[in-house]
């Protein structure tokens, strides 16, 4: 049987839309619990996930281009394309902002209302919606960037030797 969902809910509800997707990829309680026993082992590596992302985003200019932009918080100048390095205070006040999000993640041990503003929040700040003109990520470069921290996590997963294989297994597949 097809289950309503209704989709004026998905945009003004914040609850009810984490509530949809949580259904739709089978997200539960227990994902959030192996995000929380998997930490102790990603939390060291998250610096290494961070300068690969970025380093993967500077390779195309399409996604190099949004860190000439001036974002939420950061009230130092600006480098242009030219002269923006990895090293440059715009991104490395990107990576601590990524490096938070990723703390929070798999730290986070209740889905609060507020933990979903929080993550409502960065998303938006991505986007035209939280009142900002001069960024608006299109939805391609979030997926892939998404979709490349995932590969990472995976990574360090199947890497860590002092997991067996059933602990692996649980954190991987649903």
């Amino acid at each position: 049987m097809t289950e309503h969902i209704d989709d004026n809910r998905l945009t003004e509800d914040l609850r009810y839309r984490f509530e949809y997707i949580s259904k739709f990829i089978n997200f539960t309680s227990n994902d959030i619990s192996s995000l929380n026993t998997f930490a102790p082992i990603a939390l060291p590596l998250i610096p290494v996930v961070v300068d690969a992302v970025y380093r993967k985003l500077f390779q195309f200019d399409v996604t190099k281009n949004f860190f000439i932009l001036r974002n939420d918080g950061f009230d130092g100048q600006l480098k242009d394309h030219q002269s923006l390095t990895l090293e440059s205070a715009q991104m490395t006040y990107r990576r601590d902002m990524l490096s938070g999000y990723l703390k929070r993640l798999l730290l986070q041990q209740q889905w609060t209302d507020d933990f979903l503003q929080y993550l409502s929040r960065v998303g938006k700040m991505h986007t035209n919606k939280n009142g900002a003109q001069s960024i608006n990520v299109d939805y391609i470069h979030i997926n892939a960037t998404l979709s490349y921290i995932e590969t990472h996590l995976i990574d360090i997963v199947c890497v860590t030797e002092n997991l067996d294989d059933k602990t692996k297994k649980d954190y991987l597949i649903k």
